[in-house]
């Protein structure tokens, strides 16, 4: 390499390892995706996630059934425009257009929310099986898609793609939904245009969540500098997150992945970004201790909720301090909750990247086993710590159910992005 700067070959090299740390952290988490208590991730996993693994039913903190869909029907017949999105899912949720047999019974203990008999806690990913990917990655697979179709990013193809891929029967495997797709679905289903259906987070708090970030930063990647690598993510960002949180994450995560795919040093570059964090004012335990005092987060008033997570310590986060420190136990769900906040999951993420010295399977499966949204987390931590290495395991590719079309996409869209001709 001249002058420091990174060869075409090493930056798609990079990359592409950046994409499949992405697959492979979802679907490593996928299996303990929403167990709080990570006690029982130790006793359903005996002893913890060491691979992949299908989803167990039942899911003993499972609340998903019941979980609210409310699009316009009526509007969306006159627009001719779809809003099925459930599919065969739609058992699993309360709905304008079907009735919900299980009712929701039992109080969950970590979390505060209302979960069914045990019986009929499905798992958020029930009929998945092991190696295989969550809906999230499936939509940065559109993105991947869209892409290679025109040879460039295009926003509005990205949202035909979008809206096809869920209202079209038997492409999503996956039952859980994420909110931001209901909300931005029921916007759709009442009239608005489509760059315009993405939800506010300070209408519903949980649109500032792990799951805005991750297309953006994969985008982000299409462009030569951090700089307009950044602009292009928050643009993409407010197709689906209108979100504060989402945005100030990918201030961070949108350069140091750009600095990582140059070759800088991936010790450096995760100490400097981790001083550009403010950690969270209200700790993990303290933040899921109020979810549990008003019974579930979605009976918190609107500006408590937002005090709770806009609240910022304002120093530098020092995750090499926290990383020799404090052990995994001592950080999990005490200081950081594994919720699906990035205010909280930036800091977390960023630590098991530095505990585990940048190794690809260490780091993941701390991340699977520390349960909560490690999904979504899971997926951007896999872009960080794939970027950071010149070789992903082999076994980790290949055992992922979709390995020989994920290759393909992968490589398509790594070559467009390469060819600075994307954007």
């Amino acid at each position: 390499m001249d002058n420091n700067q990174p060869s075409s070959e090493f930056r798609q090299r990079r990359l592409r390892n950046a994409l499949w740390g992405l697959f492979i952290g979802d679907a490593l988490a996928m299996p303990a995706h929403w167990y709080y208590n990570t006690g029982n991730i130790s006793k359903v996993f005996d002893g913890g996630v060491r691979g992949y693994v299908d989803p167990p039913h039942p899911h003993l903190e499972s609340f998903m059934v019941g979980m609210t869909y409310n699009p316009d029907v009526d509007t969306a017949a006159r627009l001719h425009r779809p809003y099925d999105i459930l599919h065969n899912h739609v058992r699993y949720y309360r709905t304008s257009y079907s009735d919900l047999d299980i009712r929701s019974e039992d109080r969950e203990s970590e979390h505060g929310n209302p979960v069914p008999r045990l019986e009929d806690r499905y798992h958020y990913h029930h009929g998945l099986k092991a190696g295989e990917n969550t809906l999230g990655a499936h939509l940065v697979r559109v993105l991947l898609r869209s892409v290679i179709q025109c040879g460039r990013y295009d926003p509005s193809v990205f949202l035909d793609d979008f809206i096809a891929h869920l209202t079209t029967s038997g492409n999503n495997r996956d039952p859980y939904t994420e909110i931001y797709i209901r909300r931005w679905f029921e916007n759709y289903t009442s009239g608005m245009p489509p760059h315009a259906c993405a939800e506010l987070q300070r209408n519903v708090w949980s649109i500032g969540s792990h799951g805005g970030v991750i297309r953006p930063m994969v985008l982000s990647t299409m462009a030569s500098s951090a700089y307009q690598g950044l602009g292009l993510a928050i643009e993409h960002q407010n197709l689906t997150h209108r979100s504060e949180n989402v945005a100030g994450a990918l201030g961070v995560l949108a350069p140091l992945l750009s600095d990582l795919l140059t070759g800088k040093s991936p010790q450096e570059a995760i100490t400097a970004y981790a001083r550009e964090v403010r950690p969270p004012e209200v700790t993990g335990k303290a933040l899921f201790a109020a979810y549990r005092n008003h019974n579930g987060p979605g009976n918190i008033p609107g500006k408590e909720m937002w005090k709770l997570h806009t609240a910022l310590i304002d120093v530098p986060f020092e995750v090499d301090q926290l990383a020799h420190s404090h052990s995994e136990p001592e950080v999990v769900n005490n200081i950081f909750a594994t919720a699906c906040y990035p205010e909280h999951g930036l800091p977390l993420l960023l630590y098991f990247t530095r505990k585990h010295e940048f190794d690809v399977e260490g780091t993941l499966l701390a991340n699977a086993n520390a349960g909560g949204d490690n999904v979504h987390r899971g997926m951007v931590t896999g872009m960080i710590v794939g970027a950071a290495n010149d070789k992903i395991p082999d076994h980790l590719m290949q055992q992922l159910i979709a390995y020989d079309k994920l290759k393909e996409e992968i490589d398509g869209f790594v070559e467009i992005a390469v060819s600075g001709k994307g954007i």
